[in-house]
């Protein structure tokens, strides 16, 4: 297993005033605040200002509330800082984000709708692969490598939209997203032969994949661990209505418009997204907006800002340039699969999405087999794949937020901290973070292995209704794991959660992809029986390594954020060791 450091001591309940993010009721010292009036407040413009120059605002701006970052962010994105709390005690600590909790839901449903395309332009197709394969005069295995190819291209071209948008902005991210996302659909209503059919649905997953990618980064970057969890499930679950109406849109619109219309349905729909955008949703990256206390301009600002501006309150921005996007920054998120226990989350999470793709991928051919069925009904059969998505995220969601709360309960009851005292996890590292989202992932896993391993023997009872329901309990439980496995990937990078988030997704869809590809093989092999029994057996024996990361996650992020750390200040030293040098 390896050694576990031991972890520092934690501060005691008396000392605790420094670990809040509320107002001191007496600070200690005022020297830097001058009060017109005893009753005034400190204005958190006033303390930006006060710490807006030299390295001190080097230091804040590593100011995410949750946990001290403690992965190997990409260059382009770190900062050159190894302390956030090198400011003086006495000044209050400004909000994590200082959007209220309806303007954050706001801005979480559309980028939940801009997520929606990937799932649904994947998924709308599986109605329409007979009528496809029909007008090619080719068969159904060879149209279901377009989905292969997709979901190759799904999984790394994240890799690229995610670093992009740590470094140069959330926006101008989606902007470019959708305008290769057009590009595939227009090529796609055209195209007549195989090859284009190929290149374009890779194009299509190039522009759609990283929109789940990009909206993980708006998440992290206004919200709380405390707050995530919810608004992760209302992510995911709107995101996965997708899973849900995508098939029955599908089979509708194939079996009465043909299959070509797809593609033009989600050209309009994009257009409208695309315009929600702009119109609506500011630029949320860190090093751009910081707390939401800077003034935007440009790309990064909304046009809704033209009619209706912010406050007057809000800060110019510096004139510090912004990270350029390098190679590194793209190649330097692969480093976070060399930790152990992103490794194992990851990995994990990929073999549940294989199995769960298989299903999915499969049900056209296997029902259409053994139940005659036609691209409409085909489409509907999809359905309880589809409620067992949006179920799944939405209520997991709460259980997040429900074992956060009973962990963090426990955290303080074991330490003597009084409850009105607000929680900082940048010093706070011991905070058992993996427990808090792995807490309940037993039973969701077992469920799924169990509809995973009677799924395939009960296509042959020739009771349709079976394998519907069976397919909504693999869906609910695969979707939970999904949302615990995302959650916590951004708890542990929240400063870089977009290219984490793109780690994630190539890592799922490289193995998924490969699981697509050969599904329709086994079955043919063995039977649907002893290939989704043979799947069921495969996730038993990869769910040891989430009893690994529930005993020893903790200490490895915990070592890593004492390697990083030490890292930083060697970095430091050596700049100020040149500075000295060169007499600057």
């Amino acid at each position: 297993m390896g050694f576990v450091p031991r972890l520092p001591p934690v501060s005691h309940a008396a000392t605790l005033s420094s670990l809040t993010n509320e107002p001191l009721d007496e600070p200690t010292s005022i020297s830097r605040i001058t009060l017109a009036q005893d009753q005034e407040e400190v204005r958190p413009q006033d303390i930006r200002t006060s710490v807006h120059n030299g390295r001190s605002q080097r230091i804040a701006e590593r100011d995410d509330e949750d946990l001290e970052d403690a992965g190997p962010r990409p260059d382009c994105v770190r900062s050159s800082a190894s302390s956030s709390y090198s400011l003086d005690k006495a000044l209050p600590e400004p909000p994590y984000h200082v959007f209220t909790l309806a303007k954050k839901k706001q801005l979480v449903y559309i980028v939940s709708l801009a997520g929606l395309f990937s799932p649904l332009s994947s998924n709308i197709y599986f109605p329409a692969l007979g009528q496809i394969a029909t007008d090619l005069k080719t068969s159904i295995s060879l149209i279901s490598l377009t989905i292969t190819v997709y979901m190759v291209v799904q999984g790394f071209a994240p890799s690229f939209w995610g670093p992009l948008s740590d470094t140069q902005g959330r926006r101008i991210t989606f902007i470019g997203t959708f305008a290769v996302y057009f590009l595939a659909n227009i090529g796609l209503g055209f195209r007549n032969s195989f090859a284009a059919l190929m290149v374009f649905r890779g194009i299509q997953a190039a522009g759609s994949a990283a929109t789940i990618s990009v909206g993980a980064g708006v998440l992290g970057d206004i919200t709380t661990a405390r707050e995530r969890g919810g608004l992760i499930g209302v992510f995911g679950g709107i995101r996965m209505m997708g899973q849900s109406i995508g098939p029955v849109f599908g089979g509708i619109i194939t079996q009465f418009l043909g299959f070509r219309s797809i593609f033009w349905f989600f050209f309009g729909l994009g257009s409208i997204t695309l315009l929600l955008i702009l119109l609506l949703l500011p630029e949320t990256l860190r090093s751009i907006a910081r707390n939401g206390t800077l003034r935007l301009a440009g790309i990064h600002r909304p046009l809704i800002y033209t009619f209706f501006p912010p406050s007057d309150a809000l800060i110019d921005r510096d004139s510090t340039p912004k990270k350029k996007l390098t190679l590194s920054c793209i190649v330097a998120p692969l480093k976070f699969l060399f930790e152990k226990d992103v490794f194992i989350t990851l990995f994990f999470g990929s073999i549940v999405y294989t199995v769960w793709s298989m299903v999915t991928s499969s049900t056209t051919s296997l029902f259409q087999s053994r139940f005659h069925l036609n691209d409409l009904q085909i489409g509907l059969a999809f359905l309880p794949n589809g409620a067992g998505c949006v179920t799944g995220s939405y209520l997991t969601g709460y259980l997040m937020d429900h074992d956060y709360r009973f962990i963090e309960s426990q955290y303080r009851t074991s330490r003597s901290i009084p409850e009105d005292t607000k929680l900082n996890k940048k010093d706070l590292v011991d905070f058992p973070i993996e427990k808090s989202r792995l807490r309940n992932i037993w039973w969701i896993v077992l469920i799924f292995i169990l509809a995973t391993a009677g799924y395939g023997f009960s296509l042959d009872l020739n009771l349709i209704a079976l394998p519907l329901i069976l397919q909504f309990f693999i869906a609910y439980t695969a979707t939970a794991v999904f949302s615990l496995n995302s959650a916590l990937v951004i708890d542990l990078y929240p400063g870089a959660s977009a290219s984490a988030t793109a780690v994630n997704n190539l890592m799922r869809c490289s193995v998924g992809a490969a699981g697509v590809a050969v599904v329709q093989i086994v079955i043919n092999g063995v039977g649907a029986g002893f290939a989704f029994l043979g799947f069921a057996v495969v996730t038993a024996g990869a769910s040891p390594l989430l009893a690994l990361e529930w005993f020893y996650g903790e200490g490895w992020r915990w070592e890593r954020r004492e390697r990083l750390k030490a890292e930083e200040e060697k970095k430091i030293g050596n700049v100020e060791n040149a500075e000295v040098v060169t007499g600057k």
